[in-house]
């Protein structure tokens, strides 16, 4: 046989070779994929998802879903202790002018939405393959289509009023256009303030310094790019077909039951990386062990609406739940006596979790109620009373089973103007002082029935809103036998959580009892509550006061330092001489996880975690055998 004979045989053998491992090689990954048994993250809510469009969602349940689906400019570094802003979509950090009124930004190329039918139908009359997949391109178009849905009347954003504090220049002339005109907004008109300047820079110009604009832009669960063509697809039904760029994509949701994610198949090759301090051993650790793992790590995300706290806990000792979340306050003492994990429970491998969350609850009064609104001195004297009648050390001792340290203000632990040293009159308990104040103000029990009355002579009667679970109705009974001790009537109006915050927003209620945490590391969002422009947003008491707008809109404008931790000192003796909230607690949150569940470290501004933690496959066969 000639060499070259020889050598065309050896070719075609290898070919031969080299095409039959090709057509068995996705053989064998299809197989191995099959045996590989799904990774599943499974916990509950303890109050109801309202929607998954990020323009019109304000509660932190939704808002837990949302930045897993949608993902902002920016994000925060996991691991890091203090909180750290890296590039999500972008390229890099922002570039800045010196007065902070110019952030230009470089988006990614090569990020793709997910796949979805409204991307094939808009492109129906192109020339693209009818079996294309159906996903398009990031650009900085789509965030500058984002950043004005949220301006946009016809959507009614509950968070319009906290980016409008931004200044963005021109869209709220935008807005007010669509408003005087009513006609539909004009997304097609260009503004000063947002620009595509080119495919993937976008550049925010702002009316005033904002030195800490890149903390909005890093807010995922509400500044995430949603695509236009989506947005229109699917109208006022958008909430219920989110379609973003991130590691998860919704498949299934029962309203106020059940939610279930999966892997996006399209997503972007990211790996587990991160910046923990030097000195932050749990930090270092986890970033020993996840550093390069592609992420997400978990295939799919089931999200149980569960109320009641006993079930609750009960579906996580059945094994039915990888993790809880905040553990309920009345199973602390079983599952967490003294601050480390039951015996029983460490030997099956349980973690536990615990620290001093960065939120707030409070009771919130309507401003504009005709009983408890205003700032006249005797509706300032009734809201003082009250909050003084609530009697915060017993809550946290019998309710919260001491897992709560009262709050003094509303701007929360761990951000910037939290002063732990801070002392004002919402952290009292006082039910002689609240008497005085009534018998000052003329709120006496003019018939005789036991109760006291307005000081017109007509009843006077508290309506509080509240929820029908069992840790509501343990508060509104120690709350009703607070109140009744300085003789106020209460009746209270139950409904589901997310009907309560509906009526909220629109003012119509007297009084409700809400939470509310940090979304960034600054403490003046917290403050948002207290801010005219804010009324309907963020501000949900309605409270108006042209000299806490003034210093509210300065701390704005100023960078972090000495002179603007004063402006957050004059501004929370403000909130508590006026009183539009009565500030409660900050909770101590302890999470539990199976030994399953591995990776885990709670967030402490940001709502996305569940694309950085693993579920051991081992450990989940292991816990069916017991």
């Amino acid at each position: 046989m000639k060499p070259a004979s020889f050598a065309r045989l050896l070719s075609a053998a290898t070919l031969a070779a080299a095409l039959a491992a090709a057509l068995t090689t996705p053989l064998r990954a299809a197989a191995a994929a099959a045996a590989e048994p799904q990774k599943v993250l499974r916990y509950a809510f303890r109050v109801a998802e309202t929607s998954f469009d990020p323009a019109q969602v304000n509660d932190i349940y939704s808002r837990t879903v949302t930045p897993h689906i949608f993902e902002g400019l920016y994000g925060y570094d996991h691991l890091a202790r203090p909180a750290k802003i890296r590039p999500l979509t972008a390229e890099g950090m922002p570039e800045v002018s010196a007065d902070f009124q110019t952030w230009t930004v470089r988006v990614r190329p090569g990020i793709y939405f997910a796949d979805d039918p409204a991307f094939r139908n808009a492109n129906a009359g192109s020339n693209a393959a009818p079996n294309a997949p159906a996903r398009r391109e990031l650009t900085a178009a789509d965030y500058v289509y984002s950043f004005k849905r949220f301006a946009d009347p016809a959507l009614k954003s509950p968070t319009w009023t906290g980016l409008d504090q931004q200044g963005i220049v021109g869209l709220a002339a935008l807005r007010k256009q669509a408003l005087e005109s009513k006609k539909p907004f004009d997304y097609d008109r260009p503004i000063e303030g947002l620009q595509a300047l080119d495919r993937y820079t976008i550049q925010f110009r702002l009316q005033a310094p904002r030195p800490r604009f890149l903390q909005t832009i890093a807010t995922s669960d509400l500044y995430g790019a949603v695509a236009r063509e989506v947005a229109e697809a699917y109208g006022s039904n958008i909430g219920a077909h989110p379609v973003g760029t991130g590691p998860f994509r919704l498949v299934q949701w029962r309203r106020s039951s059940f939610i279930a994610l999966e892997r996006n198949p399209g997503y972007r090759e990211r790996f587990y990386d991160a910046e923990p301090a030097a000195d932050d051993a749990e930090g270092q650790a986890l970033l020993a062990r996840f550093k390069g793992r592609r992420l997400p790590m978990v295939d799919r995300v089931e999200i149980s609406v569960i109320e009641e706290e006993q079930p609750r806990w009960l579906s996580f000792l059945q094994g039915r739940h990888d993790f809880i979340e905040q553990m309920p306050a009345e199973f602390i003492d079983v599952a967490m006596p003294n601050g480390r994990v039951a015996p029983n429970l460490a030997k099956q491998g349980v973690k536990g979790y615990r620290i001093v969350r960065p939120d707030v609850f409070m009771v919130l009064f309507n401003m504009e109620h005709p009983v408890v609104g205003g700032v006249a001195p005797e509706r300032v004297a009734l809201r003082r009373a009250i909050g003084l009648a609530f009697d915060v050390p017993r809550e946290i001792a019998r309710v919260w089973r001491g897992q709560a340290i009262p709050a003094q203000a509303p701007i929360v632990p761990g951000t910037l103007g939290y002063d732990p040293a801070f002392k004002s009159e919402m952290g009292d308990y006082d039910p002689a002082r609240a008497k005085a104040l009534l018998d000052l103000y003329g709120y006496a029990d003019r018939d005789g029935d036991g109760w006291r009355d307005l000081p017109d002579g007509r009843p006077l009667v508290l309506e509080i809103s509240t929820q029908p679970d069992n840790q509501s109705r343990a508060i509104d009974d120690l709350r009703a036998k607070n109140l009744a001790a300085v003789g106020l009537r209460v009746l209270y109006k139950p409904a589901k959580w997310p009907e309560n915050l509906k009526a909220a927003r629109s003012g119509k209620y007297m009084m409700w009892r809400v939470g509310g945490s940090a979304a960034a590391p600054d403490g003046q969002p917290s403050l948002a509550r207290y801010h005219g422009a804010q009324i309907g947003g963020q501000n949900m008491a309605r409270f108006s006061l042209p000299a806490f707008d003034a210093l509210y809109d300065r701390m704005e404008l100023m960078p972090d330092g000495p002179e603007r931790e004063a402006l957050f000192r004059d501004a929370k003796l403000i909130a508590a001489a006026y009183a539009p909230y009565k500030t409660l607690i900050h909770r101590i949150v302890t999470d539990l996880a199976q030994p399953q569940l591995t990776g885990y470290r709670r967030a402490l501004f940001w709502q996305d975690w569940w694309h950085m933690v693993d579920i051991d496959s081992a450990a989940v066969a292991a816990a069916a055998k017991r």
